[in-house]
């Protein structure tokens, strides 16, 4: 039978976070999920930690080389079967409880496409969203599967995300949950932000609009002392 939610994890040498989030998920009390973990370009041991908490399971372990979140991601929704997708990174972990009362939401909201909740930020306030503020990343939100569709993300070496979300947004059928769910691990040392903000990416890869905002996050990003 189909699951409720897949969980897509791309992983990429993760191993020093991997097991607080892996334990995040497979500890919620709501089990009608499959989880989907995508080891790209690991060589750590990340790959051994995933044949750990998939061993003897139904879940779905993936091994890529793309070195892009997003193509990982991508591998993920090809696999996924559930009716609603979650999303997670591999620094990141959920929060208790958090399965069970987005299915919970979603039961009550029967004509939605996304779900948006809140979130807690390292070193900062826990965030919530709303029609007037919907952060534009993935993680933050379950998915309606047939609402993807086969729309995926693109091919780039970061900002996947705010691509794809700046695709499928005006278009979505919203409701909000007004409680953090979800633990962003934001500005961790060698993550994503981390670098942009260091000016380690070329912005160039991006079309003009997406440019516009990856500029205003990075700018952003280096006018804060996290």
């Amino acid at each position: 039978m189909k699951k409720f939610f897949s969980v897509i994890v791309p992983v990429h040498n993760a191993a020093e976070f991997m097991r607080k989030g892996m334990d995040s998920i497979f500890s919620q009390d709501f089990k009608d999920y499959e989880a989907i973990i995508i080891c790209d370009a690991c060589t750590d041991e990340t790959e051994y930690i995933v044949n750990e908490y998939t061993a003897y399971t139904h879940h779905k372990k993936l091994f890529t080389d793309y070195g892009r979140a997003g193509m990982a991601r991508n591998a993920g929704l090809d696999a996924a079967e559930g009716e609603w997708i979650l999303f997670m990174d591999d620094d990141d972990w959920y929060l208790p409880g958090a399965f069970g009362k987005i299915a919970t939401e979603l039961d009550r909201h029967k004509d939605i496409d996304i779900l948006a909740y809140g979130f807690e930020w390292k070193h900062m306030k826990t965030a919530y969203q709303s029609e007037a503020r919907i952060y534009p990343a993935i993680w933050n939100k379950a998915w309606r599967r047939e609402f993807i569709g086969d729309e995926r993300f693109p091919d780039w070496i970061h900002t996947d995300d705010l691509g794809f979300a700046k695709k499928m947004h005006p278009r979505a059928r919203f409701a909000f949950l007004h409680e953090a769910l979800y633990y962003y691990n934001f500005m961790r040392v060698g993550s994503v932000s981390d670098k942009i903000r260091n000016g380690e990416y070329d912005n160039n890869q991006f079309p003009d609009d997406v440019r516009a905002a990856a500029e205003g996050y990075e700018r952003w990003l280096k006018s804060k002392e996290f």
